[in-house]
């Protein structure tokens, strides 16, 4: 056996000691605690964009509204995602999502959006897009390998939300500048 790995003895009996962990063992090196809070903000985040989302996605109008609104619409289900794959690492870790409304917006990062203009939608999307991508790089960077499932969980979010960024960067290449019809 590596020198480096505890003896399998050892494992098994600290296993059986700690089995209402569930798979926080002693290995785990980071603020459990914490990490559940952070999690949850970054749960409340992503309701919010989801809600941003298809709040656009209902209301996209124009000429130009379907590949937009159809965009929308997918990263709504793409945020919806995360929610869940955040959820279910709360609970792994022995917490709970925290999923009252009163309390979404004050924990999320990123901000629900009313806006009617298709471009300052986009926009607003983006912003928040840009958000998460800081947010969730911080993260990464602040658990290490203290926890490397949810760091894990963070790097993920973190390419689908550039992804989405570079979506919504190039529609807002694609649209006009102004939202309004030309006058004839």
């Amino acid at each position: 056996m590596a020198d480096f790995l505890t003896d399998i003895q050892v494992l098994r009996e600290r296993a059986r000691a700690q089995i209402d962990k569930g798979p926080v063992t002693e290995a785990y090196g980071a603020d459990l605690e914490r990490v559940i809070q952070v999690c949850n903000e970054a749960l409340a985040s992503e309701l919010v964009c989801v809600l941003r989302y298809k709040r656009h996605y209902y209301t996209a109008t124009g000429i130009h509204a379907e590949p937009v609104a159809r965009q929308f619409g997918e990263h709504a289900a793409d945020e919806q995602e995360h929610a869940d794959r955040l959820a279910d690492r709360i609970v792994q870790l022995g917490g709970e999502p925290d999923l009252d409304p009163a309390r979404l917006s004050a924990r999320a990062r990123t901000e629900y959006d009313a806006s009617l203009d298709l471009i300052q939608m986009v926009k607003e999307d983006l912003v928040a897009e840009r958000v998460a991508i800081a947010s969730y790089t911080e993260i990464a960077q602040w658990i290490g390998d203290g926890d490397l499932t949810t760091r894990r969980l963070f790097e993920d979010l973190l390419a689908d939300e550039e992804d989405h960024a570079d979506d919504l960067t190039t529609l807002l290449g694609r649209l006009p500048k102004s939202n309004k019809p030309a006058e004839w």
